[in-house]
């Protein structure tokens, strides 16, 4: 292997100087590669290693470790069984990496990395030298199916994007460097903004970090005050918000860095009134990597890193889109929002493609309706939803809101001023929280599945569409000439369409009796069904169901939790 070839763990530094903050305690560089070279041994070979470490510092020790034996390092973005289970290779190689003793880590063995004593730090501690071309993380997000999706990253692709950022953020703060810069960090580590902006910016960019990852704003203002100025806190709206909201005293900062969905220029206004830094929204995705950047107090505009440049094409179905090329970019990556170019450099952001909605004939897009409900004083959280039922012949979005202080009226009058009248939503929903992820993102997923959930709670009529495949298996056997799909298949649809929401599922448990049911129409291969569930009310805990099948009623019934009697 050439020299040129192989790029080093850490970026030069002065190896005596804090790479980490644990608890208030400076840990060197030095320190940290003495950490590296004892935990390294410990690894199996083979690999990959999959790092659950929520410690941040336990993190780094142990991507540097995974990387100084050569194996590649996969970030789920959780930690539940089923996800761990996806990620056992049939060879049974895959080990996990943890901090804690109680995580569980089902079809793979385990490797805790546990506190210890500062390691003796040897004064000539060599940097290892990784190969450039190393697989050296997956990141894993979770895609619409719930299944982790991989997007591999080589050591050398790392390490471009994060100079590139060095050298912007370095600019703004009006610094030769960002040697001496602590990052506390709200964000998982796991998380391709998190792993960037807090891990790898100071492995690789000279800064060091805070270990913890602080969540409550209490917790936020005393981990910030904890570590020495220059200090910066990355995060991200919805942590900025909740942050500022608590109206406690926060520490100054010299840089917030901001990123998984655009920011107001009002709030980025209060977060630097706040503050005192400046604050900088990073834009990019998990395949790219971060690709631009922009300080929303002072443009709209975003910027490119480096040299990467941005065009739009057409791809195969005669969409638009826009794709990013360039510098560290391994090879041209086409983004999933709508973008306004202006150069090959700058552009605005409009929104996410599949963001767009049409209400009434009129365009508009989700992120817009929520960033116009978040900006109401009193909305502590909102995001819009649009079913799929249709109401005079129109889909209307439903509101829903943390918003303790302010009633549905009050609410719906202050969209009024700021929204076209047909995406003011006629409903608005009070909910004690939404169930956003580490990163404050909230998917169309568990949106929609959250939305289910909450209109079911209240009696509430469901509807859910399935799709009947043109070669179902049971089609086979009914009947030949003539298929039809069986009527206890058509239940199991009903039923499976129940457990997708998660109200109507826990009224009827998980062994619910089948009350009544009657069969009025086949159902064929190909059919699109539209199931209706309706609650019903009062002492009763039935739930009743109608399957149509092109406009025409297929079945309909009632089920009730298992103890009650058919009626």
């Amino acid at each position: 292997m050439s020299q040129s070839s192989l790029l080093p763990l850490l970026a030069s530094r002065d190896l005596d100087q804090p790479l980490a903050w644990r608890h208030g305690v400076p840990v060197s560089a030095r320190e940290f590669l003495a950490d590296v070279a004892r935990f390294a041994p410990t690894l199996p070979a083979g690999g990959p290693a999959v790092n659950l470490c929520g410690d941040r510092y336990a993190f780094a020790v142990s991507l540097g470790a995974a990387l100084v034996r050569g194996l590649t390092s996969l970030l789920p973005p959780d930690a539940r069984p089923d996800t761990l289970a996806r990620l056992c290779d049939a060879g049974g190689r895959t080990f996990a990496i943890a901090d804690a003793a109680n995580t569980e880590t089902p079809g793979m063995p385990r490797v805790l990395f546990e506190a210890q004593p500062a390691a003796v730090a040897s004064p000539d501690q060599p940097v290892p030298a990784i190969d450039a071309g190393l697989h050296a993380v997956s990141l894993l997000t979770s895609g619409s199916t719930g299944t982790p999706q991989p997007h591999a990253k080589t050591w050398q692709t790392l390490v471009g994007d994060v100079a590139a950022a060095v050298d912007r953020l370095s600019g703004m703060l009006g610094r030769s460097s960002l040697a001496g810069l602590t990052l506390v960090a709200t964000v998982p580590v796991q998380h391709s903004y998190g792993l960037e902006s807090s891990a790898l910016l100071a492995m690789l960019g000279g800064a060091a970090f805070d270990s913890g990852r602080p969540f409550f704003p209490a917790d936020v203002a005393r981990t910030l005050a904890s570590v020495p100025q220059p200090r910066a806190l990355v995060t991200t709206p919805f942590h900025l918000k909740t942050l500022l909201l608590a109206g406690i005293a926060l520490p100054p900062v010299d840089l917030i860095l901001s990123a998984t969905a655009p920011l107001s220029p009002q709030l980025a206004a209060q977060a630097e009134q706040a503050m005192g830094g400046a604050l900088i929204e990073i834009y990019g995705s998990t395949e790219s990597g971060q690709v631009a950047t922009r300080r929303p107090t002072q443009s709209e505009i975003w910027e490119t890193f480096g040299e990467i440049r941005v065009h739009a094409e057409r791809d195969d179905k005669g969409a638009e889109r826009f794709v990013f090329e360039g510098d560290f970019i391994p090879e041209p990556t086409p983004m999933a929002d709508v973008l306004e170019l202006l150069d090959a450099r700058r552009f605005r952001l409009f929104g996410r493609a599949n963001d767009l909605i049409h209400v009434a004939g009129r365009r508009s897009s989700l992120g817009y309706l929520n960033h116009h409900l978040n900006s109401i004083p009193g909305v502590v959280d909102g995001a819009f939803w649009l079913p799929d039922d249709v109401t005079d012949g129109v889909v209307r979005p439903v509101a829903f809101v943390v918003a303790p202080t302010l009633d549905a009226h009050a609410i719906i009058a202050a969209l009024r001023e700021r929204l076209e009248a047909v995406f003011v939503p006629r409903r608005v929903v009070q909910v004690a929280a939404f169930p956003r992820e580490g990163t404050g993102k909230l998917t169309a997923r568990s949106l929609r599945e959250f939305a289910l959930a909450q209109l079911a709670s209240d009696g509430t009529p469901v509807q859910i569409t399935r799709d009947v495949p043109q070669d179902h298996p049971a089609f086979a056997g009914h009947f030949p000439g003539q298929p039809l799909l069986p009527g206890a298949l058509l239940l199991s649809e009903v039923l499976e369409a129940i457990r997708g929401v998660p109200a109507l599922a826990a009224r009827i448990g998980a062994q619910p009796t089948l009350a009544a049911a009657k069969f009025l129409a086949p159902v064929r291969p190909g059919s699109a069904l539209v199931i209706d569930l309706v609650p019903e009310t009062g002492a009763s805990r039935g739930l009743r169901f109608e399957v149509r099948c092109d406009g025409v009623v297929a079945a309909s019934g009632r089920w009730t939790p298992a103890a009650s009697a058919p009626a």
